[in-house]
């Protein structure tokens, strides 16, 4: 990608240290440059010029060099602060020190083809720099402007850096933005570069999202074209779009924002990358009208108090790596220098001349204004950015050695073949990545090293597990109680207060309730086909069973009261047979369902790998059919609730119901709560929290229901005869 990348290709690094080198260099390869001997070189490229005339191809002898016009203020401060940077470190003690960092700054003048040749200027290196008596080590490029989301591609861009964030925040402000104010059609401007193209493919993309569109998308020339840029003006007065995205840098727009000045296209909402948002080359009287309410996101802004100061001693001079300084001065007083040295006027021209003496200090500019340092700071962070790595690199700070402590430059001797001893100093971990890569078999994975496969650990609740232990001894403990409560019940089954309350009935309900205990253990081990079909059939039928004994007797408490109402008949439309009928016909239709669902739909044992990485769940996949089981027995309870909800206010010796009810009020709260945390529970803990439900709620039902009547039977044995029933 070119573009605002190579505008602005940030900072690179030559290493100058170890025996001399020779190269020569193929034709004439020899650019203006600001530069400052070192023991290792940072090399900058900025947008000093803003316009660049193409010369003509013919294709016959070798073209000339485009001629760059138009100097820029703002990037001669970015320049400047570069400068400003690398004295600043020069200075410090206390990083790299007995280092000297030099610099070789180039012009891109805002251009591809110019920004490339001061690239390849940097990284190849010119004749006057080919015959150094250093060899040349190229580092990665740090960007204090590039901000296209394409650079963050590590594959075709691995080294690049940059110290400014991403397009891709900006587009999502800009589109927030665009959205606030309720803009739907949009028009956007861009340059023939990715910079442009992804920034307004990103923006028409979540425009879109929004319900908004661009009415139309007009590219710049890279180059001056009058006829070009006429036709994108001519797009822009044609449209009936009135809000107005430019993508682009501040030189690049220029040519049509004259045009579009001298044509006075005004009340037009523009709307501004971060590129020119701040460029005070666009802020002049002559665009007041045109730009007028310009909205963008900008730099944040920083103070670096120091720079004015540095800002304001610059003077020209006739040496050749000054020839950026006079060109800016000339630009600045509207002179011309008495001695040459690459400025942009020529001797023979009409301006006045001037010495260099002149102060700064009077002409109020941009390059002077210091309240306002975004992309200067951007740069400033970008030059310390490379320090800081270098000085971690040349391991300037050993073990044991304070800041500053030693020099680096006796560390230094790179000659062939040669391994700087100071980084042995410390141990790097490198991973070198195969071409060839096998995939581990199913139920397997890598083992730390990525060169074996080893098989993944299994996990399901076991009998091993102490959670497994805890659960199985609760289950134990529930079939003990309920035996208990069952011999109890057996052994006074003569006395009022069991046959009051329908013993067959009773007994019938401690049966299933100590299959419900007894279910839980189906749920332990690991899974296998049988395990998974048995588990939650006898699960649906056990607990079906256990409901419809107890809607029974809530039927057979209401219907004892109605039976004392004169004229009622009511004990022999719901007599034992009824009974038995009623709970017959309901757990017959839960085995229906449970037979139906084993047959078509059948749960089986799955090792499940989503859960945690390196690891094997087993559980069983139950299918569809499950949520009709549980559905019916929530059925059951319901009706079950409401019968008894109706007979709670019935007289004492008939108090059944009011336990019911309120057995029933745990068994709903314990299956709400299930649900939640059994949708929420990792691996094995999911059929924890299921044998924990079953073990909760068949201890709900035993305990309200059986254990006051066992409090009379061994406890009020006064109160369990037929006088003391009759008394109450």
């Amino acid at each position: 990608t070119m573009g605002q990348a190579v505008n602005t290709l940030g900072l690179h690094l030559r290493l100058n240290t170890g025996t001399p080198g020779w190269c020569l260099t193929l034709g004439d390869f020899v650019l203006p440059a600001q530069e400052a001997a070192g023991d290792i070189l940072i090399g900058g490229l900025f947008p000093l010029h803003i316009v660049v005339s193409e010369p003509e191809l013919p294709f016959t002898k070798r073209p000339r060099p485009g001629q760059c016009s138009g100097f820029d203020f703002r990037a001669f401060r970015w320049l400047q602060t570069m400068v400003f940077a690398i004295e600043e470190i020069n200075r410090d003690p206390d990083l790299l020190p007995g280092i000297q960092l030099g610099y070789r700054i180039l012009d891109s003048c805002d251009h591809v083809h110019t920004g490339l040749r001061g690239a390849l200027s940097l990284v190849n290196g010119s004749s006057g720099w080919a015959d150094a008596d250093r060899p040349c080590l190229t580092g990665a490029p740090v960007s204090y402007f590039a901000t296209c989301e394409c650079l963050k591609d590590k594959r075709q861009f691995p080294s690049f850096l940059r110290t400014v964030p991403s397009d891709l925040f900006q587009v999502r402000g800009l589109v927030q933005l665009v959205a606030h104010f309720g803009w739907r059609w949009v028009g956007a401007i861009g340059t023939e570069d990715d910079y442009s193209r992804y920034g307004i493919q990103a923006f028409r993309e979540q425009l879109a999202e929004r319900g908004g569109c661009l009415a139309f998308y007009a590219t710049l020339p890279k180059a001056e074209n009058p006829e070009r840029l006429a036709h994108v003006a001519d797009a822009l007065e044609a449209s009936s779009a009135r809000v107005i995205l430019a993508f682009s840098t501040e030189g690049q727009l220029y040519g049509l924002l004259s045009e579009v000045a001298r044509r006075n296209l005004t009340g037009r909402q523009w709307i501004a990358s971060e590129a020119w948002v701040t460029a005070s080359l666009l802020s002049g009287p002559q665009f007041r009208d045109t730009l007028a309410g310009t909205l963008g996101f900008a730099f944040r802004k920083a103070s670096m108090p120091a720079l004015g100061d540095f800002l304001l001693r610059v003077r020209p001079s006739p040496a050749p790596n000054s020839v950026f300084v006079n060109a800016f001065w000339e630009e600045l007083f509207g002179c011309r220098l008495d001695f040459t040295g690459g400025a942009d006027e020529a001797p023979g021209s009409n301006q006045p001349s001037c010495s260099g003496a002149e102060d700064v200090r009077g002409r109020n500019s941009v390059y002077s204004d210091v309240s306002q340092l975004r992309v200067s700071y951007n740069v400033y962070k970008a030059v310390y950015a490379i320090a800081h790595a270098l000085h971690r690199l040349l391991c300037c700070d050993g073990p044991g050695d304070g800041a500053g402590s030693r020099s680096c430059g006796a560390l230094l001797p790179l000659q062939p073949r040669q391994v700087d001893v100071c980084l042995l100093l410390r141990v790097m971990y490198i991973l070198h990545c195969s071409s060839e890569c096998m995939k581990c078999p199913q139920y397997h994975w890598s083992d730390p090293d990525r060169v074996a496969c080893l098989p993944m650990l299994e996990e399901f609740l076991s009998f091993q597990d102490i959670l497994g232990v805890v659960l199985a001894l609760l289950s134990v403990l529930g079939v003990t109680v309920t035996l208990v409560v069952t011999g109890i019940f057996y052994r006074f089954r003569d006395t009022p207060i069991v046959r009051a309350n329908n013993s067959e009935l009773s007994f019938l309900l401690l049966a299933s309730l100590a299959l419900c205990f007894l279910c839980a253990l189906l749920f332990i081990g690991r899974p296998s086909p049988w395990s998974c079909w048995a588990r939650q059939a006898t699960f649906g039928v056990a607990f079906v069973l256990c409901i419809s004994c107890i809607l029974a007797k809530t039927m057979v408490v209401l219907v004892a009261f109605w039976s004392t109402i004169p004229g009622s008949n009511a004990v022999r439309l719901f007599g034992p047979t009824q009974q038995r009928a009623l709970i017959f016909s309901c757990t017959a239709v839960q085995v229906v369902l449970c037979v139906s669902w084993l047959t078509w739909d059948p749960p089986s044992p799955i090792k499940n790998t989503s859960y945690q990485a390196g690891r094997i769940i087993l559980e069983c996949q139950d299918g569809a059919i499950l949520y009709l089981v549980l559905g019916y027995i929530g059925l059951l309870s319901c009706i079950c609730f409401d019968l008894a909800f109706l007979g709670r206010k019935l007289p004492d010796t008939f108090n059944e119901a009011k336990l019911i009810t309120f057995s029933m009020l745990i068994f709903f709260a314990v299956w709400i709560s299930f649900i939640p945390a059994h949708l929420s529970s990792p691996g094995k803990y999911t059929v924890a929290v299921e044998i924990f439900a079953i073990l909760a709620s068949s201890f709900s039902l035993l305990l309200c229901i059986f254990l006051p009547k066992c409090f009379i039977i061994l406890l009020k044995p006064e109160k369990n005869i037929k006088k003391g029933m009759v008394s109450k």
